[in-house]
């Protein structure tokens, strides 16, 4: 059974999705790709209550990673380059090639670019921070001026001190 609930960030209202146990998507505001999702209201799903008190955090400036169960459907490889991604610290970029690399396959730029469009759980699995090997920032499911506000947020509040654990 999956419960959804809409919780309002400044790149728009989110979408969330959860299973029992497990966060499953998170969507922007005219999300690429977004799945028809049936799923019931979620507002009093605790798991859904915590991914909003994260999210809040991220938005403040006062979150740079989240610790929320993820379920991560898709193949072998998109969950292996989903998985790299929640390894990108807060504030910094990689290119896809650089990802790629850091998969141990360096011939695969544009299948690491293929699999992050497709990731489920945006911002908290963090593709925002994925651009072209010359700094452009290319596309985003959300929408180049989301991911651009998302990378200029977490630039500004890149500091030790706002790491909430």
């Amino acid at each position: 059974m999956l419960y959804e609930r809409r919780i309002s960030s400044p790149v728009g209202d989110l979408h969330v999705v959860a299973a029992e146990e497990a966060i499953v998507g998170v969507y922007l505001p005219g999300h690429k790709g977004a799945p028809e999702i049936v799923a019931h209201d979620g507002q009093n799903h605790p798991l859904l209550a915590e991914a909003a008190r994260q999210l809040a955090e991220y938005f403040a400036g006062g979150r740079e990673f989240f610790t929320l169960p993820l379920d991560l459907h898709g193949s072998a490889f998109q969950r292996e380059v989903w998985r790299a991604l929640v390894e990108i610290p807060f504030g910094e970029t990689r290119s896809y090639a650089e990802l790629a690399r850091a998969l141990g396959r360096p011939q695969a730029a544009r299948a690491v670019g293929a699999a992050n469009a497709k990731n489920p759980i945006s911002i908290i699995v963090p593709c925002h921070r994925v651009i072209a090997g010359d700094g452009a920032l290319t596309g985003y499911a959300g929408g180049v001026a989301a991911k651009q506000w998302l990378l200029s947020h977490e630039q500004e509040h890149h500091a030790p001190h706002h790491v909430i654990h």
